[in-house]
């Protein structure tokens, strides 16, 4: 049900907040004041379009938000479906936001949403009703729904929904594997050539990662190499000129026939023939680090060529090593799918055989149910629009054999002839705005104990009716709203006093701008407004003593 209602800046209403309750609640007010504002609020918050025209002149956006509680079900399961979720407690809000250029920003519990989103939830939040709004009523493709919500066979609806699904479910197999058919050589030619291509290449998990480690190490070692093979020729000398150890030895050689002459001397051939012995020891280490290493330049040309060809894989079957094993695992299978075809269509053409026959006998099941309930539905409908003084109505439930769909084969509509001797026609082409709102008034007396839908919202059912038939209007909306809440506009002191709760729509002028305020009535706010619907400027205490009369009376 829906608890608040929050308006900021629709139209003249400059900022409400109306509280209401789970039972009948009323909006009354002069013509202009406002009330139409309230029911395009509650339609802006339930996803329907909008235009920029909504917004109050000189504000830049305008806002609605509504609480609901105890949402259902059906709630519940869609949003999930859509990624969302209701409070712990069941409760729901939603908010949505217009701004001065027409565009919408839309929340459902503080998470964004799409104003087709908001759409589909508030559909099964609230159901409202006007003189040119029937949604469910215009549409012969909902009409199924008034007449299995009246049933007694939620489970068989149930079991034949679950068998649908199956089937559909074979029938995408089968046309999957036929597609698969008529396109096999050209599928198996190309899956073979893909596991080949992988199976040659004998790719190893990790691999990869192991030669890039290999890569990296003969690199270093080339580079080791170099230095040494340098480090030699600077030290030995080669061809083109002469290395350390033959400089040194030769100056060496140079001091040995002075070296007696001084002390210098000697000392210096000394230090030449250390130096001379320590090159030579460094020779012998190169030599045997050089004659160690166990490098191999064909190995490395074949670990490039073997990364060259992981890359130009992985372009193809995935990133890793990992990626392109389960590729050509699955290519391995749909191999095998597409070569056991002919077996698996064959099983596959049996179980849809039988889960037709199956659906198909549910279905007809499930008319022989629809139609006995309907006799009863008409019934029902006829005996509710009499006590609204629409006893010339003939309301008729038509049966028309259609596709199967997951709702059976029956395509119901409803007809209806205004006229005694006329021909019963397509209810959405004869119905008035007002007789609509009474069929759908009558409809939800019926079926108000298993609607799934929170709040009704009916607004001026009470158009062109007379003061007898308000009365009546007026008794139906309070046994409606014994098991779902209902929200009418209204203009019928009638409808008005059998409210749970009543609110007063009013407009005021402040500084030249117009404003409009909504105010919760009680005993005597509501004296006085049922008096001034009555008779209008002049309240005379006799219209007071009328309006308190009917307010005791329907409390009664």
């Amino acid at each position: 049900m829906l608890k608040t209602l929050n308006i900021e800046n629709i139209a003249v209403i400059e900022k409400a907040q109306i509280e209401f309750n789970n039972g009948l609640n009323v909006l009354t007010g002069e013509t202009g004041a406002g009330k139409s504002i309230v029911v395009d609020s509650i339609n802006a918050i339930l996803g329907e379009r909008t235009s920029r025209e909504l917004v109050r002149h000189g504000a830049d956006f305008a806002f609605v938000s509504a609480l609901f509680e105890d949402v259902s079900d059906n709630v519940k399961n869609k949003l999930d479906k859509l990624g969302y979720s209701a409070e712990e407690d069941g409760s729901l809000l939603l908010t949505r936001k217009i701004t001065e250029a027409g565009k919408s920003v839309c929340k459902i519990n503080g998470s964004s949403a799409t104003v087709s989103i908001l759409k589909e939830v508030g559909q099964l939040l609230v159901n409202i009703h006007g003189q040119h709004d029937s949604q469910s009523l215009l549409n012969p493709d909902l009409h199924y729904q008034f007449v299995d919500m009246m049933s007694e066979n939620d489970d068989f609806i149930k079991n034949y929904k679950e068998s649908f699904h199956k089937l559909i479910s074979v029938r995408r197999k089968l046309k999957a594997l036929t597609d698969d058919e008529e396109d096999k050589d050209r599928v198996l030619e190309l899956l073979e050539y893909q596991i080949k291509e992988l199976e040659d290449a004998d790719i190893q998990p990790n691999e990869k990662t192991e030669l890039l480690k290999k890569k990296r190490r003969i690199e270093s070692s080339e580079a080791m190499l170099l230095a040494l093979n340098n480090a030699g020729v600077a030290l030995g000398g080669n061809d083109e000129f002469d290395g350390a150890s033959t400089l040194v030895s030769s100056a060496a050689k140079s001091f040995s026939s002075v070296s007696s002459l001084s002390d210098g001397a000697e000392k210096i051939l000394s230090v030449l023939n250390d130096i001379s012995e320590e090159i030579e020891e460094v020779k012998d280490l190169i030599h045997s680090e050089i004659a160690s290493f166990d490098f191999d330049e064909n190995e490395r040309e074949q670990i490039e060529e073997r990364l060259d060809l992981l890359y130009k894989l992985s372009l193809k079957y995935g990133n890793t090593e990992e990626e392109m094993l389960s590729f050509l695992e699955n290519a391995k299978e749909k191999r095998n799918a597409v070569l056991f075809n002919d077996e698996e269509l064959e099983k596959l053409t049996v179980q849809y055989d039988a889960l037709l026959d199956e659906v198909m006998k549910k279905a007809e099941k499930l008319s022989e149910f629809r139609k006995k309930t309907a006799e009863a539905f008409e019934e029902n409908v006829r005996n509710q629009l009499a006590f609204l003084d629409m006893p010339k109505i003939k309301f008729v439930v038509h049966f028309e054999k259609g596709n199967l769909s997951s709702n059976g084969f029956d395509k119901i509509e409803f007809l209806i002839s205004t006229n005694p001797g006329e021909p019963a026609k397509p209810l959405a082409k004869i119905a008035s705005g007002g007789e609509l709102s009474r069929i759908m008034l009558a409809i939800k007396n019926v079926i108000v104990h298993n609607d799934t839908i929170g709040t009704l919202i009916f607004d001026e059912i009470d158009t062109g009716v007379s003061g007898r038939a308000s009365r009546k209007i007026g008794l139906k909306l309070k046994a409606v709203s014994e098991g779902t809440q209902v929200i009418t506009v209204t203009h019928s002191a009638q409808i008005a006093s059998a409210a749970d709760a009543h609110f007063l729509i009013q407009k005021d002028f402040d500084n030249d701008r117009t404003y409009t305020k909504i105010s919760s009535l009680d005993f005597e706010g509501r004296k006085k407004e049922l008096a001034r619907i009555m008779g209008g400027l002049n309240i005379t205490d006799a219209l007071l003593k009328s309006a308190e009369e009917m307010l005791l009376s329907d409390s009664e």
